[in-house]
């Protein structure tokens, strides 16, 4: 264990990272929530005046969660009583009903006591979970400030995730958001492999230099660090909106007057929250006295030549195989139990003190395969077809349908378990959302958009929703929602979740909505289940997850998205035009005719529709939230569809010629979608090139076929 020394160090301000005096008590108090308050507490406070906070909650190590929430709930109305007393303009207060009224600045009027009346919020402790981090920190902070350091980022940006998993490379979240960095899988296959076998995500080396690369972009999008920063959580198009909506990049202003359907209290306390983070990583003596931090990670890397089995792995190094997982997190349990080999090429992480030319001799004597373990059944997950499994195993759709029995047009439903040709040859991760390729296969209806019913009588939750609100909106009781959806806690519903509004309609959550249950890919207890000591970064209860404001929420969208294009409606009905969009598809979200559309905005058969123009729609059909859903839906699915046939292997500068077509470019010189080469170029008009221009262009390779070999391949030689 390594001692912290003793450093007295200011409170962090730099450049890069502004402590605006106007946010000052906002960072105290989340500097309070994380060294003064465990997870065994909270403070009930006002969630717009941080400095204003009522009570400080202490529970009972023995008391329930169901008590708990009680508990909360019961504090939480006894001040809303007293604020409303305080809007009434009543004379006869009480000693405790004074004491609030002195919380507020004086003058402070009726109508914001009202406000404060309706939005007393409770906010969970977080100071043990924080030391935890702490103390996890020194295996890996060191590497990550010099990774950052190496690609030109602000080295501070290595306290970020105190905010984001505590520095647990094991933090799985509810809604598949995994390790350290706490990536989407969406987001995480842009930069890193995630298959049945690997998930970088949870490796803090490969994880930390794609956190550097997303924020990277954030910057570039935004030319704001506070604003890359609030961009982790709330989506760099998000971020974006935010800029221009209030004209000013100044953090303050944003943080303080936007406002947002979906900028609510998480993202809004992002930033601040990351600063209280930094001040007490900068100084963790002052907040919890001596601390020991884990030791600094010496593990060796050896690279391998073939496909070998754990097990005979642990056996040749002599070295008990819990701590082989502990030091190669991102191999998946399908490893470990043996349903998959340690592939090919892999770091394998070996402890520091061994000695590799021993490692190297031991390692003689291990069986080595040429190629993969095969499946030999496949789960179906919500948005499969049979194209894109047959196509990910290496086998035609007609062979996969005559073993399966299935006829045309090859309709399979999530669930369905598919037995696979023994000689199928997997060659790519498991889809979440995968797009038919319409040329061999009819497109499947389209699924019901995020917050639209469809016709399998299903909702899909928005940000803001409410399960009573869902329930009265589609004439059903709160409790008959409840039930048809197994929901046993009516105060936790979750972006993106499905909801069934009949009781024969059940369907399970999209693929990002939920930890998938397929042996494919690990569920969050199997991928609890590789550390032997997983320290709690997850929330206990669904109700602390509400509770735990911008730092380690499932569901919040930690490095959600790193598309930065915008597919919101703005004023006056319009929209921008984006990658890969047809007034086919503006008409086909809109159920109206093309033709309509056309004509709202001028243009004939023959007019392109160019990346970055303004259009005009009519919502004459469906409402803005209802097309915004069904747009984004639209590229989820198809970027989904494109990272389960490739992934990006690097990236190379091109400079713009004169003459130079950016279609030609892309779809030809390079073969890549022109919505990848937007995202790698966020700052760059793409409908507008001169020459001269310089472009970022991602190299990209199809999914290692490496993967996908035969079970029956004997031992390499």
């Amino acid at each position: 264990m390594i001692l912290l020394a003793l450093v007295a160090a200011p409170v962090f301000a730099s450049d890069a990272f502004p402590r605006p005096a106007a946010l000052e008590h906002d960072i105290a108090f989340w500097r309070r929530i994380y060294t003064e308050v465990g997870t065994d507490g909270g403070l009930i406070h006002d969630p717009v005046r941080l400095d204003v906070v009522y009570e400080i909650m202490k529970f009972p190590g023995d008391l329930s969660p169901r008590e708990r929430s009680k508990r909360i709930d019961d504090t939480k109305r006894k001040y809303s009583r007293m604020l409303d007393r305080l809007a009434a303009g009543a004379t006869d207060l009480s000693e405790e009903e004074l004491r609030v009224q002195a919380l507020w600045p004086k003058g402070t009027r009726r109508a914001r006591f009202e406000q404060a009346s309706e939005e007393v919020r409770f906010q969970l402790g977080q100071s043990d979970r924080f030391l935890e981090g702490l103390i996890r920190s020194g295996a890996y902070k060191g590497h990550i400030a010099k990774t950052f350091q190496k690609m030109g980022l602000p080295t501070e940006l290595a306290a970020l995730p105190h905010v984001e998993s505590s520095f647990n490379t094991y933090a799985y979240s509810k809604v598949g958001a995994a390790g350290m960095w706490q990536f989407m899988r969406g987001t995480g296959r842009r930069y890193m492999r995630i298959d049945s076998v690997v998930d970088e995500r949870l490796d803090p080396y490969i994880a930390t230099e794609a956190a550097g690369r997303f924020l990277e972009q954030n910057h570039i999008v935004l030319g704001s660090w506070p604003l890359a920063l609030t961009a982790y959580n709330h989506g760099t198009a998000g971020m974006r909106r935010a800029q221009e909506a209030m004209g000013t990049s100044d953090i303050t202003t944003i943080v303080r007057e936007y406002s947002s359907r979906s900028f609510g209290f998480a993202s809004r306390n992002f930033y601040v929250a990351f600063l209280a983070a930094l001040e007490i990583d900068s100084n963790p003596e002052k907040f919890f006295g001596p601390v020991k931090l884990h030791p600094i990670d010496n593990s060796q890397i050896m690279v391998m030549s073939g496909y070998v089995p754990a097990s005979q792995l642990a056996s040749a190094l002599q070295v008990d195989s819990d701590i082989l997982r502990k030091l190669n997190p991102s191999l998946l349990p399908t490893v470990w139990n043996g349903s998959r080999h340690v592939p090919r090429g892999f770091e394998f992480r070996v402890p520091a003190e061994m000695d590799m030319n021993k490692v190297v001799a031991r390692l003689a004597s291990a069986d080595r395969f040429d190629a993969q373990v095969a499946d030999t059944k496949h789960k179906v997950r919500g948005g499969e077809t049979l194209s894109v499994i047959a196509s990910r195993y290496g086998v035609s759709m007609a062979r996969l349908a005559e073993m399966n029995g299935l006829r045309k047009p090859y309709r399979i439903h999530a669930g369905q378990v598919l037995t696979l040709p023994t000689t199928g040859k997997p060659t790519q991760a498991p889809v979440q959302v995968a797009q038919a390729e319409k040329e061999k296969e009819p497109t499947p209806p389209a699924a019901a958009p995020t917050g639209v019913v469809g016709t399998e009588n299903r909702y899909i939750v928005k940000r803001g929703d409410t399960l009573s609100k869902i329930a009265t909106k589609h004439g059903l009781t709160e409790q008959a929602l409840m039930d048809m959806n197994e929901i046993r806690n009516r105060n936790f519903v979750y972006e993106g979740q499905v909801l069934a509004l009949q009781a024969s309609a059940r369907v399970a959550p999209p693929a990002e909505a939920q930890v998938p249950v397929d042996t494919a890919v690990p569920a969050a207890a199997a991928v609890a289940e590789v550390a032997a000591v997983n320290e709690a970064a997850e929330p206990a209860s669904e109700r602390e997850a509400e509770e735990l404001g911008p730092t380690l929420v499932p569901g919040a969208q930690a490095a959600a998205s790193a598309d930065p294009a915008d597919y919101s409606v703005h004023d006056g009905s319009t929209i921008r035009v984006q990658a890969a969009e047809t007034i086919g598809h503006y008409a086909e979200w809109l159920e109206v005719r093309a033709s309509q559309v056309r004509k709202l905005n001028r243009m004939t058969s023959a007019t392109p529709v160019v990346i970055g123009r303004k259009l005009k729609l009519d919502f004459s059909k469906v409402t803005p939230d209802q097309f915004e859903a069904r747009r984004v839906a639209y590229h989820r699915e198809l970027q989904e569809a494109f990272f389960t046939e490739f992934r990006i292997s690097g990236d190379v500068s091109h400079v713009i010629k004169s003459g130079e077509s950016i279609w030609v470019l892309a779809q030809q010189r390079y073969n890549i979608p022109i919505w990848l080469l937007r995202q790698y170029n966020p700052d760059v008009d793409l409908g507008s090139l001169r020459a001269g221009t310089k472009l970022i262009i991602p190299t990209v390779e199809p999914v290692a076929a490496a993967n996908a070999a035969p079970a029956n391949t004997g031992p390499a030689g």
